[in-house]
């Protein structure tokens, strides 16, 4: 029988997770587990044989990160097609003479189509390859599965669409409350997938069995449905992730979302061959319900913004058409905090409007500058703050950027960071997990009033994030590209490196006037000759031209300083015939200087 007939007549008991059991059976957590079906099958069959002994009749290949992306993390991105077909043989191998479906198991790629159009790859090509190898391998469906991009599984559900007419399962992976991370409900992502012809809806990972059925009853009728949740939540103990829900508990859920709707049933991560022998027992003399209940959320007005203390955004001074001096000033590397307030003080006493704050600028540790941003707040003194990439991971940026929003915080540069290993503690790591572009987009998803996962805020953050922009780099082309998706991406305005050389305010000007957001220059004042050649020689993203490194040559105390600040209102000058303000930025915190230079823009 074909299984999307025999699932109008039937509840088919899918398997359970394939990572959890490798790990229990000894395979190192940092393994490529698809490997392993080139490299150790024995064990691949083993499980695949557990999970139909126990009564699985849908088992899924070991493939779910088999595409060329994943795989080049482990230097296999040209075995994509080899471990894919070697993955579907075993499976089939595996159900042969019984009455078993295989499907193969496809995995998001995990790229947005800024990220993949920022690295340069087709993410159609890469699932093309994927699935292409699981078709030739004899797959009887394909099950595209912890998809929390809708986009990106309706790349995928065409992919296989274009190459065969065996079914498909599109099955997401969204937060409690039912939403993905683009803030879509589950009801809108599954009329998307619908109307893109869709054969099997479902929702796997992420929530335990009890939230499974919450979210079942969510999706409308109209097609099958699949539910392949966790073994509850996880606890982390000596290097590995224990489930604690037990088989019975988990066969007593399965009825549950059988009465939600599900045809299909199986397990993620922390189900074992126990959980689907209780599961498959559960459900055994069951048929799908006759009519599903839909449980309908009323949708609430948009949350309203988080309220503000009166404070002028950069964007509204802008507007009104005044200067707008933006004035760095990094925390200090000691709890030595009074020199600094008393520098910011200055800075603002002449003439700057913000008091931007880096965020661990060189990987070099720094007083938190969300602590040091909280405190010039309480002294009046308008706030940017810089935010890293490097240092914190998707929960980590999140909750800084909430509690940004909380101490009433609007203004936030997102930048890549310099690596740890370049820093003081050259021993830490460097997260990423995402870049700036990324990062960008999840602050204008906060002023949406949602998380990156979807979860709902009830109140819109109000940020007014910007984006960096190196005019030095030789490859300007290059430069205004990728500054074009960062402004697509949702910044609003636009600071720069430091420029050294007057024409490229001009140019600069040029090349970004179609942009139209604001465009703050940087423009450093250089206090001698031995900081000007460290600066051109050891700090990424400057570049001195000769003729500066010449006048500040053998510049020193009193006369270096004269000499750079004359330098510095030259190219300031410059910046502010093309641009409607200028970015100071303070070195090593000597704030005479870049406060006489804010006095003379203000006296211009």
């Amino acid at each position: 029988m074909d299984l999307l007939e025999e699932l109008q007549e039937h509840i088919i008991c899918g398997d359970g997770a394939m990572g959890t059991l490798l790990m229990e059976r000894g395979v190192a957590l940092d393994r490529c587990f698809e490997e392993f079906s080139v490299h150790s099958p024995d064990i691949i069959h083993r499980v695949h044989e557990d999970y139909i002994n126990a009564g699985a009749r849908i088992i899924g290949t070991n493939s779910f990160a088999a595409n060329q992306y994943k795989l080049s993390r482990f230097g296999l991105e040209n075995r994509v097609n080899e471990i894919n077909w070697s993955a579907a043989q075993l499976a089939k191998q595996a159900a042969k003479g019984r009455n078993v479906y295989v499907a193969g198991s496809v995995g998001p790629i995990g790229l947005t189509s800024v990220d993949a159009a920022e690295r340069g790859i087709d993410r159609e090509v890469i699932f093309r390859e994927q699935i292409g190898a699981l078709l030739d391998g004899g797959v009887d469906l394909l099950l595209f599965e912890t998809f929390q991009d809708p986009e990106e599984l309706a790349l995928a559900l065409y992919v296989k669409q274009s190459l065969h007419h065996r079914p498909a399962i599109c099955s997401l992976a969204c937060n409690e409350s039912g939403r993905l991370s683009n803030g879509a409900s589950l009801v809108e992502v599954s009329c998307f997938l619908r109307d893109r012809d869709a054969d099997i809806l479902g929702i796997n990972c992420v929530s335990g069995p009890h939230r499974a059925v919450r979210l079942l009853e969510l999706i409308p009728e109209g097609t099958p449905l699949a539910a392949y949740p966790n073994a509850g939540r996880p606890r982390y103990h000596e290097g590995r992730y224990l489930y604690e829900a037990t088989p019975a508990y988990f066969a007593e859920q399965a009825i549950a979302m059988a009465g939600a709707g599900a045809n299909i049933i199986g397990g993620c991560c922390g189900t074992t061959p126990s959980h689907i022998a209780a599961l498959s027992t559960a459900i055994r003399e069951l048929v799908p319900v006759p009519k599903k209940r839909v449980r309908v959320v009323r949708e609430m007005p948009p949350p309203a913004p988080a309220p503000v203390d009166g404070e002028e955004s950069i964007l509204d001074l802008w507007k009104d058409g005044k200067t707008v001096i933006l004035t760095e000033l990094d925390p200090p590397k000691t709890l030595c905090l009074e020199k600094y307030f008393t520098a910011a003080e200055a800075l603002v006493r002449a003439g700057s409007d913000v008091i931007t704050l880096a965020d661990n600028s060189l990987a070099i540790l720094r007083v938190s500058n969300l602590a040091v941003g909280a405190m010039l707040k309480e002294r009046g003194i308008v706030p940017l703050l810089h935010l890293s990439c490097r240092d914190r991971n998707l929960l980590g940026l999140q909750s800084d950027l909430m509690g940004m929003a909380a101490l009433g915080m609007r203004h936030v540069l997102p930048v890549t960071g310099d690596p740890a290993k370049a820093g003081d503690h050259p021993g830490a790591s460097s997260v990423y997990d995402v870049h700036s572009i990324r990062l960008v987009e999840m602050i204008r998803r906060l002023n949406e009033g949602f998380t990156q996962s979807g979860t709902d805020l009830k109140r819109r953050c109000d940020f007014v994030v910007g984006c960096s922009f190196n005019p030095n780099a030789k490859n300007l082309d290059a430069q205004v590209s990728r500054l074009e998706r960062k402004i697509d991406a949702g910044a609003q305005y636009v600071m720069t490196q430091p420029i050294f050389d007057p024409q490229l305010a001009e140019i600069t000007a040029e090349r970004t006037k179609h942009l139209g957001v604001p465009i703050f220059l940087g423009v450093w004042p250089l206090l001698n000759g031995r900081q000007a050649r460290f600066l051109h020689n050891e700090v990424p993203g400057i570049i001195i031209p000769p003729s500066i490194l010449a006048q500040m040559e053998g510049k020193e105390g009193l006369e270096g300083r004269k000499k750079g600040v004359s330098i510095a209102r030259e190219i300031a000058g410059a910046v502010l015939e093309q641009f409607p303000g200028i970015y100071l930025i303070t070195p090593f915190l000597a704030y005479e200087t870049t406060a006489e230079l804010a006095n003379w823009i203000r006296s211009q």
